[in-house]
């Protein structure tokens, strides 16, 4: 099947054509006909089957097809979309696709200034796309109104879950007009989102192109055991393969991303981090950075990373396995997009055991073990990570002094009996 056999008008199928797009992935082939009737959309596809296109294609080409169109500044559909980074490249995938076809396209989202993205509503928006937070603060305010929306899409519902940003869904929902289009797309089906897409779509097609929570088969998957103390040093090993040109690697903290950064840029490594404490600007410098390869490796939180979208991303490295095993199928979803190969790596201590069976049962096989390497793991009996998790510091104790060797709280306690 190609993007002609689609029944496509020619502006669309031109810009598709410039984008080096020929064939249509499962999802697209499947969901793009469905969409294009104003029927009802559930899909389920993992990150990197080519969701965007999936809707913005469909949305576009519908649009396009409406001879009396209403220039009178009305939003005639809205994506909304969990993280900045997402609602900026959806934008980006509206523009590129929908090059020739004159419709006027905005992107809203949080931790920026509002006035520029005010301004451009003003000038009238055919589709926008945004976060939650913003949209509905925009709404308060009298600058957006979604009273005419004809399509309305809900995507990454899964991560909105996640993010608890369910609250702010539920309310977007009561201010959409009840005769609509909904396209619902979500990576993974948990009984939740299930419970959503029934309250808010109407005689859907389901369309799931993989099995619920698999990973993409063109990721090559291993795993390393070794101690926490030693990832840095492995990590700097696996780095020292002149054919990683780039490398997209997952902490779990904002903390723990910045340490990783620092690390490699000392060993002359060039490294940024995103996460959620970096200004909008700089996140979107990072990524910019990390596209046109002037940077080999972005260190980044699974919040922050969500909306990264890179051609050919070789290699997804997990520093620390996530204790979610549905992030593990997000993260190397960054690798092996669109049929692309790709490889993920992960460094897996011996408290982080039990995340990765989770995960195994979750995509239904045994990642392969990398025995071969310099820093296998030695300390198979850590203290369990749900004790430290849960261990409160004694109300007004100094947390700096208490944490130094020999100023614990039971070896005060014996130094004052041994006085």
């Amino acid at each position: 099947m190609t993007f002609n056999s689609l029944n496509l008008t020619d502006p669309i199928l031109r810009s598709l054509k410039e984008e080096g797009y020929t064939e249509p992935t499962p999802i697209q082939s499947k969901a793009i006909p469905i969409a294009i009737k104003g029927t009802d959309l559930l899909a389920c596809a993992q990150t990197g089957t080519g969701k965007t296109a999936a809707f913005a294609i469909p949305i576009l080409e519908k649009l396009n097809r409406d001879t009396n169109r209403d220039r009178n500044k009305k939003i005639r559909s809205l994506i909304v979309t969990p993280t900045r980074e997402l609602a900026i490249q959806i934008d980006e995938s509206f523009q590129n696709y929908g090059r020739y076809i004159g419709l006027n396209t905005a992107v809203i989202f949080g931790g920026v200034n509002q006035k520029s993205q005010v301004k451009k509503l003003k000038q009238g928006v055919d589709i926008l796309t945004a976060t939650p937070g913003r949209l509905l603060d925009l709404i308060n305010q009298g600058f957006i109104s979604i009273s005419d929306v004809e399509i309305f899409v809900l995507d990454e519902a899964d991560r909105m879950l996640d993010m608890g940003f369910i609250h702010d869904v539920k309310k977007l929902l009561a201010a959409l007009p009840r005769k609509k289009q909904t396209l619902f797309f979500s990576a993974t089906m948990p009984p939740e989102i299930v419970k959503l897409s029934n309250s808010i779509l109407h005689n859907p097609v389901k369309v799931e192109v993989t099995p619920e929570s698999s990973t993409v088969d063109a990721i090559r998957q291993e795993i390393y055991f070794v101690d926490k103390g030693n990832k840095k040093h492995l990590l700097l090993d696996v780095l020292e393969d002149d054919e990683i040109t780039s490398a997209l690697v997952f902490t779990r903290t904002k903390h723990g991303a910045n340490k990783v950064v620092k690390l490699l840029n000392a060993r002359n490594i060039q490294a940024e981090a995103i996460h959620g404490n970096k200004s909008q600007t700089a996140r979107q410098k990072a990524l910019g950075n990390f596209k046109d390869q002037r940077t080999r490796v972005l260190v980044a939180t699974d919040i922050a990373a969500r909306g990264i979208d890179v051609d050919e991303l070789q290699y997804v490295i997990n520093y620390e396995i996530p204790n979610i095993p549905e992030t593990y199928v997000h993260r190397i979803g960054r690798t092996g997009r669109a049929g692309s190969d790709g490889t993920a790596l992960s460094f897996c201590d011996a408290q982080e055991k039990a995340y990765l069976r989770d995960i195994e049962k979750l995509i239904g096989k045994n990642i392969p073990v990398m025995d071969n390497h310099e820093f296998p793991l030695t300390d198979h009996n850590p203290p369990e990570p749900e004790k430290q998790q849960h261990r409160k510091p004694s109300p007004g104790r100094n947390r700096r002094k208490s944490s130094r060797p020999g100023k614990s709280r039971s070896n005060k306690k014996r130094l004052r009996r041994q006085r």
